[in-house]
């Protein structure tokens, strides 16, 4: 077990990434907690789910347009200096969002633009963090620091959405902005106190920022290990992947729950999620094997979730949910690092960025409106059937590739 747990960590034995864990999971934490306060403020607003699922797709809406252009940028400049104006500049919506609430001004197409505005800085960012990553720790560790990243992620799903949920349901939600804003600082300091020596950047890209995208695109389309994963993502993430609409609508129409309801459910979905990450660094492999048994998993679980019938019943499903879909995700994205080339990073994992993030935009409006109109069940039945396509996509390539190599070894 010990063993085990050494390999689940390996990567934090890297300063610069050690020093970059610690930012994130204080950074991403204050991230979660305006992430539900946003959808918490829009539902009281509104009382509509299409609203939540619009609040939602407004977020990832210009990574899916800009997303790409963002990708560019990573490859043009240092991924540690592009991260550094990007996290400060992301602390401007949340201080705005705090200001309006505070002072009673705030309305929903208030919190519409903010969120976008958010929405359009993620799309730089969040390329040049998921490239940022190989040029920390070497393709050697680039499965566990992957998938630490997921622990990153969802430990700070359940930091987050619990200090909301106790903020909202004593306070209310301007808290929650503010201190959002703060967590940034901590991330600045991170990055700051890199030792840039250690990093080990690939070259720059010349050309204009179309060309650039459009030599990404054609390196995707001829190489099938960087397009075959990205096309199952984007039917998971387009169709399954969308939580952070469901869940909400979750807790107050199905199981007649409050702000400590939806908390709950994030917080039990980012417990599993931790774990999930944990064992998928402490194994180290991916590919299409990995892709198709965690994708499988995860169709199974989003229906048994959608059957459950109490939050009691909910909660640990959703914990298991979680596992798999860290699992599957971790699996898509060390699957493409190791593959892509080092010039091409930035604009490839602007590409999965787009896929993963840019899918809420048309996933998120849907599953809302699903879910109002007739029940969140539903959406998680959808989810699952997301799950199993692509499972049988993921199986039918690696048996593919299976034949081949028998073929070509004789």
């Amino acid at each position: 077990m010990t063993a085990a747990l050494r390999r689940s960590f390996d990567s934090l034995s890297v300063p610069n990434y050690r020093r970059y864990f610690k930012g994130q999971v204080v950074s991403l934490s204050g991230n979660w907690m305006q992430t539900v306060a946003e959808v918490w403020l829009i539902l009281s607003l509104t009382g509509s789910g299409f609203a939540v699922g619009i609040a939602t797709a407004l977020q990832f809406l210009p990574i899916m347009l800009l997303g790409a252009w963002g990708g560019s940028l990573a490859d043009r400049f240092a991924k540690r200096d592009l991260l550094l104006v990007t996290q400060a500049l992301m602390m401007i919506p949340p201080i705005l969002m705090l200001t309006v609430t505070a002072t009673g001004v705030v309305t929903p197409a208030i919190v519409f633009g903010l969120i976008f505005i958010r929405g359009m800085l993620l799309a730089v960012d969040n390329p040049a963090r998921q490239a940022f990553v190989m040029e920390m720790v070497g393709p050697d560790r680039i499965v566990n620091a992957v998938s630490l990243n997921s622990v990153i992620v969802h430990s700070a799903r359940v930091a987050g959405p619990a200090v909301a949920g106790i903020l909202i349901a004593t306070i209310g939600v301007a808290p929650c902005f503010g201190l959002n804003a703060a967590t940034y600082l901590v991330m600045i300091w991170a990055l700051k106190s890199m030792d840039p020596k250690r990093l080990s950047e690939p070259p720059k890209t010349d050309g204009s920022e179309k060309g650039r995208v459009r030599a990404a695109v054609r390196h995707v389309m001829a190489t099938p290990e960087l397009a075959m994963p990205l096309l199952l993502m984007g039917v998971v993430g387009t169709l399954g992947l969308n939580f952070q609409v469901v869940l909400p609508l979750l807790a107050r129409l199905t199981f007649e729950g409050g702000a400590s309801s939806y908390a709950i459910l994030v917080s039990s979905m980012g417990v599993g999620s931790v774990i999930g990450a944990l064992v998928t660094g402490a194994r180290g492999k991916t590919g299409m094997p990995v892709i198709a048994g965690s994708a499988l998993a995860f169709g199974g679980l989003a229906m048994a979730a959608a059957l459950m019938p109490s939050l009691a019943s909910e909660i640990p499903i959703l914990a298991l949910l979680g596992a798999s879909a860290v699992m599957f995700a971790a699996a898509i994205n060390s699957t493409i690092q190791l593959a892509v080339a080092p010039e091409m990073r930035g604009r490839v994992m602007a590409l999965y960025s787009v896929v993963f993030l840019g899918s809420t935009p048309i996933g998120g409006p849907l599953v809302g409106f699903i879910s109002e109109a007739a029940d969140p069940r539903l959406a998680l039945a959808l989810a699952s059937v997301s799950g199993l396509i692509a499972a049988a996509g993921a199986w039918w390539i690696s048996s593919r590739n299976r034949v081949r190599s028998l073929l070509e070894a004789v």
